[in-house]
Formats: C-alpha cells, structure tokens, sequence
C-alpha cells in the first residue's frame, strides 16, 4: 500500500522559486504529488502546478516574474504595491481556473490582517487566493475578500504541514525556504519589513511542532528575498538540495509502508 503524498511549500518571497527545484526532482524520481498545501510563494507555484503546468513551463514562468512587471506602485495607504497587476499575471498564468478545478487537490494559506485567523483556500478564484497569500504586510496592499483583509500566509503558518494533512495526506514532506540564518543587512523598507516578518517567522517555526515526515531545508541563505533576478540558481539549489534528501525520503516512504501494511495485514 502506497501513501498519499502531499507537499507543504513554505513562504520565503524570491526564495521561494526553490520550490520549482524540488518538485522538478520528486517528479524525476518517480515520487507521487498527491495534495500541496502553500503559503505565499509557496501558494503561487503550488497552483501553477496543479494548472498543469510541465516543470518546462514553470522554469519559464520563474523569468516572467524577473522582469518584475507585476510590480505596480502607489502612494503609499495600505501598501507600496496595489497587486493589480500581480493578480491579473496570476490569472493568466493559471489559465482563469478556480481552485477546485486544478489537476490535483491544493490549498491556499492567507492571513486575515482583520482577525488573525488562518484562511484556506481549497476552492474559488486562484488569482484571488494567490493575491491575498503572497501580500508581504506593508509592501502589498491587502486583497479584500467577503470583508475580510488578506495578507502573506506565511505571517501565520509558514509551512503549512497541519493543512495538507488535513487534506488527507498520509506522508508529508515540508519544504522551508526561508534563511537558515536571518541576515542582518537592513538599508531599504523593503527590508525592515522582510527581516522583522523573518525574525517572527523563526519564532513561530521554533515553538510550533511539525507533522511532515521529511523536511526539505534548501541553503538559500545568500539569496535574497526580493532579489527576483538570481532564480535559475534558487530553482537549482531547490533541486541539489532535494536530490540530497531522496534517499531519505525513499527510506521514510519504505518505513511507512512497513509500518502500515503490517497495521492491515493485523486488521485482516
């Protein structure tokens, strides 16, 4: 007996183009994607695949965002950014499909900035969920929905393990794409805001358990959060780092095959 596979990908701004790295080599080794689960970034490549995406595709989706056309200032209210055209990109990219129409069942993590309160998207307009997960506090303006503010969904769950397992995946692997150091280089807003949200972010992973089975922690230290221009190499140390943990994702899968066909074969 096979288990239900399902990947959690963590929020982590440019970081999070890593993502497309490791799913790449699950899929070259044969490792099933039954669910994803994604925060922030971690939200956008998850539907991005489950809208059929090819890996191909997805590399070539990653230079889209090199050219930053998404980025759309405004006088500052809410946000630097008003996501406009960050949503509309979105659409386009996934094709204007809802969330319960993609190949593969996925969740998306946002924040309610109104409230607190985890939302999660698991059907809907995508480039509304996506809108609304990948809006860093201060930097995007919020994605108003059904009278709440949505913002990032790493500002409250940064790898969302608890959601895919929720969904129904029996074997879980994490992938955590923020800085295994927090830097300590500050000289723009932008990073103000991205190194307190990553000190808090630490904290939070610090003091809450996981769920995953295999935690997939690429060393992204020396790339930086905003830095969009530098993604071939995040998708690759995506990739090496993933290829470094198949053997021990191979072991885990094995382990828990034992564990619960000997659990049925009792039952029997």
């Amino acid at each position: 007996m096979n288990p239900k596979i399902g990947i959690a990908l963590g929020s982590g701004g440019a970081r999070g183009f890593a993502h497309i790295g490791v799913i790449s080599v699950l899929k070259k080794h044969n490792i099933p994607i039954d669910y994803i689960a994604g925060s922030s970034m971690g939200a956008l490549v998850a539907v991005l695949y489950g809208a059929g995406s090819n890996i191909d595709r997805l590399y070539k989706i990653a230079k889209v965002f090199k050219s930053k056309y998404y980025i759309d200032y405004v006088v500052p209210k809410m946000g630097l950014i008003s996501g406009n055209r960050a949503k509309e990109l979105i659409r386009a990219l996934s094709y204007g499909r809802k969330i319960e129409d993609l190949d593969l069942p996925i969740a998306v993590i946002a924040t309610d900035l109104l409230t607190g309160e985890k939302i999660i998207f698991r059907e809907g307009d995508i480039a509304t969920a996506v809108r609304g997960s990948i809006s860093i506090p201060g930097i995007f303006v919020p994605e108003p929905w059904n009278g709440r503010l949505l913002v990032d969904g790493g500002v409250i769950d940064r790898i969302p393990v608890s959601v895919v397992k929720d969904m129904g995946a029996e074997f879980i692997i994490g992938v955590d794409v923020s800085p295994i150091k927090v830097s300590g280089e500050v000289s723009t807003i932008y990073d103000v805001i991205m190194q307190s949200i990553e000190i808090m972010q630490h904290e939070l992973v610090r003091n809450r358990e996981t769920v995953s089975n295999v935690m997939i922690r690429p060393n992204l230290d020396h790339f930086n959060s905003r830095n969009f221009t530098d993604l071939e190499n995040i998708i690759q140390t995506g990739e090496e780092e993933t290829e470094k943990m198949i053997p021990e994702i191979i072991h885990q899968i094995e382990q828990w095959k034992e564990k619960y066909s000997g659990e049925k074969d009792q039952d029997t």
